[in-house]
């Protein structure tokens, strides 16, 4: 699109200032900005902070939940031709560090009192950090600090600049070009520092525009941005669409509220990662374990009819009248309310991306009538690289390349894609810009997978970590752990897995228990538990966690390229994987490699033959203390299965 963000909002304000452009929920009540509102703010914060010294090209840092003036900074910031960075919220101090500094940052924005302490803790490390805004300034009154001050003041400053030069404005926004840098995304860091990526206005804005397309979005449609801003996929969903299609966007209260606030606002686009669908599942069946026996029956027997019908009916293929009929009972009785105490109930197009999905979980929204897809893409292609049609929506796919993408796999299988949403490059490591785009234009995904029959893509696992078995009876077999890691997430009562296997002669693998999940069965068995590391070791639990394993190995043995990637032996970690702890990235990516390294007595027991071990490990609280978990972890012994084509 040959525009930019903020040209976007001034269009949206002139030919429809009075529709609404963004919501946020506080103290329990929706209050709506329209797009007039919306550019009035955005101007005053642009003036404010080029009166602060923020120049075209610097870079400032937004940091916070999804909040209407955390935007309106990001468009006031690209107004000066300036650099939003936005950070994840749940970061510690700690991880802003490398960011704030490789990107040269002297200006920040922080949603609240928790953002602002994080800033000015690390402070002495980023010297050149001069000034910090905030937007809530609840439990801020009696802070001193050098160059901290609200978005009341700047914006205040801002419209004295504006009065005093009333032409500084439009003019500063006609001098920024489609071309220019419109935003920076650093990569989770699986190993190693995380890398910047720097994207334009005409990147962002034609992948968001070719989505929009894609699924014929309109104005009307209304969208929940909950995830973190700083996650390209929440930034493209509820910032670039919404400025290329000028939909509503509404900003939860809390995380705690979401669930209330979807059913409130009913978004009629929504995306989600697999996890939080698990957990939306996950809720419903343990509500209706917990149910009477009529709505026991009635769930049970209409969800039989949704499994056999409901797909076939969002992908328009033919349906007996019968079966019709017992759907529309169902969609009357069990359907309808249930996608509405999910807020699912307005639903048109729903997405997941980010890790694979199991086939149930999968089926059981597009059961009852939910429109859920897949997509493939990243922060380096701006998302949107394949889109799942209507009508053509599997689990094992995640679609076709849409517009404006042209895709070919190089011989060792990884995915190679070239569009005009790529990234410019990487902040300052040209070196590792590339190793990922060729002179001529292709983008190394890093991912291994092939297009199949219909012409969709099949994701297999990363490239860089498709390995092989050496030794014992599957020696040179494929294994692919992300894959065999997806599986056993499938499961409900499996929260995370990290598999081991490459160069070795058989497959081991840590499992994280759903804690909530597993401690709903454990308690209609009656089975106490004093918390998750107890609840983790009780031998039932195992039990349950093995029939899981034997179920994926079984399923693994029907493919005779990953048959050999069974798992013979797992135990459960005493303690979740957490981001915190530096185990998982903060998209909740497995750090394998390091996990490998910090449980290395764990893994060394795996492949040496032991029933137990014990281990003790330093853990970080929610509230910032620090601590150490121990717990005799037994390792068990699993079933695998012969192939079953070889055997054919």
């Amino acid at each position: 699109m040959d525009t930019t963000f903020p040209r976007l909002m001034l269009e949206h304000a002139r030919t429809r200032p009075d529709a609404p452009a963004l919501r946020e929920k506080a103290y329990g009540i929706w209050q709506t900005t329209d797009w007039k509102a919306l550019a009035e703010e955005v101007q005053a914060l642009a003036c404010g902070l080029a009166e602060a010294g923020f120049a075209r090209g610097q870079h400032i840092v937004i940091v916070g939940d999804n909040r209407p003036r955390l935007y309106a900074c990001m468009l006031a910031a690209q107004s000066l031709g300036g650099i939003p960075v936005p950070l994840y919220q749940d970061a510690v101090g700690a991880e802003m560090v490398f960011p704030i500094n490789n990107a040269e940052v002297a200006f920040a924005v922080a949603e609240d009192q928790e953002q602002v302490d994080k800033l000015i803790e690390i402070r002495e490390k980023c010297p050149q950090l001069a000034r910090i805004w905030y937007d809530n300034p609840r439990g801020l009154r009696n802070y001193r600090e050098a160059g901290l001050d609200s978005l009341d003041v700047l914006i205040e400053q801002g419209r004295a600049r504006a009065e005093r030069e009333p032409g500084f404005y439009d003019a500063a926004v006609a001098e920024v070009q489609p071309g220019d840098v419109a935003a920076m995304f650093f990569t989770s860091g699986t190993t190693g520092n995380p890398k910047g990526v720097v994207h334009t206005h005409q990147t962002l804005l034609d992948r968001a525009r070719a989505g929009a397309d894609f699924d014929k979005l309109r104005a009307q449609e209304e969208v929940l941005a909950y995830l973190p801003p700083a996650w390209i996929g929440q930034n493209i969903f509820s910032y670039a669409q919404w400025l290329a299609c000028g939909y509503v966007v509404n900003c939860p209260e809390s995380a705690a509220t979401v669930t209330i606030d979807m059913k409130e606002i009913g978004p009629t686009y929504y995306f989600a990662p697999p996890r939080v669908f698990e957990g939306l599942l996950t809720s419903v069946t343990i509500r209706m374990e917990d149910a009477g026996a009529v709505k026991k029956w009635l769930y049970k027997n209409f969800m039989a009819v949704a499994r056999r019908v409901g797909p076939d009916r969002l992908d328009g293929k033919p349906v007996s009248f019968v079966d019709n009929l017992l759907w529309k009972l169902g969609n009357l009785f069990v359907y309808g309310p249930l996608r509405n105490t999910l807020g699912l109930s307005r639903v048109r197009v729903a997405y997941t991306a980010g890790e694979a999905i199991g086939p149930d979980l999968f089926t059981f929204f597009r059961s009852i009538g939910i429109n859920l897809k897949q997509l493939y893409g990243s922060t380096e292609t701006a998302v949107f690289v394949c889109l799942q049609p209507d009508h053509e929506a599997r689990a094992d796919t995640v679609g076709v390349p849409i517009a404006g993408v042209e895709i070919k796999l190089a011989d060792n299988g990884e995915i190679l894609v070239k569009s005009a949403g790529l990234l410019k490059g990487y902040y300052k490591n040209p070196e590792a810009t590339a190793e990922v785009l060729t002179p001529d234009g292709w983008y190394h995904t890093g991912d291994a997978g092939f297009l199949d029959a219909h012409g969709h893509l099949k994701i297999i696992d990363r490239a860089k970590d498709v390995g092989r078995i050496m030794g014992g009876a599957n020696d040179g077999a494929m294994f692919a752990p992300k894959y065999v890691e997806n599986k056993l997430k499938f499961f409900p009562h499996i929260k995370e897995a990290v598999a081991f296997g490459d160069r070795r002669e058989k497959v081991c693998a840590f499992i994280n228990i759903d804690f909530e999940a597993v401690g709903n069965w454990a308690e209609r068995r009656n089975l106490p538990y004093a918390g998750y590391t107890d609840l983790a070791c009780k031998p039932e639990v195992l039990g349950l966690i093995r029939e899981c394993v034997e179920r994926v190995n079984a399923d693994l043995a029907q493919d005779d390229k990953l048959a050999g990637s069974q798992i013979s032996r797992f135990l459960v970690l005493h303690k979740e994987l957490d981001a915190d702890d530096g185990e998982l990235t903060r998209t909740r990516k497995v750090r394998r490699g390091y996990i490998g390294d910090k449980y290395q007595v764990l893994v060394d027991a795996l492949y040496g033959g032991k029933s137990e071990q014990f281990i003790e490990t330093a853990v970080k609280f929610e509230d910032g203390r620090s601590g150490r978990v121990s717990a005799t972890l037994k390792i068990i012994d699993a079933k695998t299965f012969g192939s079953v084509r070889k055997a054919a």
